[in-house]
């Protein structure tokens, strides 16, 4: 089983974890930008957070043989700080890295008119620099979040095949599944999904543009529920491709529409 987590903090996770990832399959990840727990009081922070994710976080995951890939973004809580905001000017300079695959986490949190500005921004800043946009939905009120969220995507004149709208579950995937975007599920311990929930999804909704995370960060979290869903897939009668179809090839379809999606020598057909 060959695992690819679009959606994972690895700069919150210790080197052992990136062995056990490796041992389970994962041969490639991405790493949103994202708020780190601790408000960040200047735009400097940001410059050395951004660096990190470019330069020191492939490193670390290149000595386990893991393919490391970030997108980058004011995160939606922190575009709340007017401290913070400044960031926006400073995207443009890392959106023309390499290692950088989408615009990325940008969306709701509280879902204020700071973040409408942030997220419409940063949107068209995914237009101009021809890169796919990650998009994060509220974890409060959520199914309101999503719509407003689609609303602000239709707005933006993004194609909805370059947008993945993440942390859905079964309240908002009818909202987001006929509008063209690309649906993106976090596996968790106790909230989010869990694997027999997404198993469920993908049994109702199949499995053309889906894309399962572990999410995994600073909190409660296991960088290994995605080799955990595609068990519990292959206990439920899923064929072995459509476990790949999930975890490999919706990924690196979806992020390879930037053009910047590196899986060279990680074996077989796309990487």
């Amino acid at each position: 089983m060959r695992i690819f987590d679009p959606h994972i903090h690895m700069t919150s996770r210790t080197t052992d974890d990136y062995e056990r990832m490796a041992a389970a399959g994962v041969r490639a990840v991405v790493e949103p930008a994202s708020w780190l727990g601790q408000p960040r009081t200047s735009v400097d922070t940001f410059v050395d957070y951004f660096d990190s994710l470019i330069g020191w976080e492939p490193f670390r995951a290149d000595r386990f043989g893991v393919r490391h890939h970030a997108t980058v973004a004011l995160n939606p809580k922190e575009a709340n700080d007017p401290r913070c905001r400044p960031v926006l000017d400073l995207l443009p300079r890392y959106l023309d890295k390499d290692g950088v695959v989408a615009v990325g986490e940008i969306g709701y949190d509280s879902m204020t008119l700071a973040e409408d500005a942030a997220f419409a921004g940063q949107l068209a800043l995914a237009v101009a620099h021809d890169l796919p946009a990650l998009v994060h939905t509220p974890h409060r009120d959520k199914a309101r979040g999503v719509a407003r969220t689609l609303a602000v995507v239709a707005e933006s004149g993004i194609a909805p095949g370059r947008v993945l709208v993440d942390h859905l579950n079964e309240v908002t995937v009818e909202l987001v599944r006929d509008t063209g975007c690309w649906l993106g599920f976090s596996i968790y311990p106790e909230t989010k999904m869990s694997p027999p929930r997404m198993v469920e999804l993908l049994r109702a909704y199949g499995t053309e543009r889906m894309l399962v995370n572990s999410a995994a960060d600073w909190g409660r979290s296991d960088p290994l529920l995605t080799r955990a869903t595609g068990e519990a897939m292959l206990l439920a009668g899923f064929t072995e491709d459509d476990v790949d179809r999930v975890l490999w090839r919706n990924p690196v379809e979806f992020y390879g529409q930037s053009g910047r999606l590196d899986l060279a020598d990680l074996g077989g057909p796309g990487g």
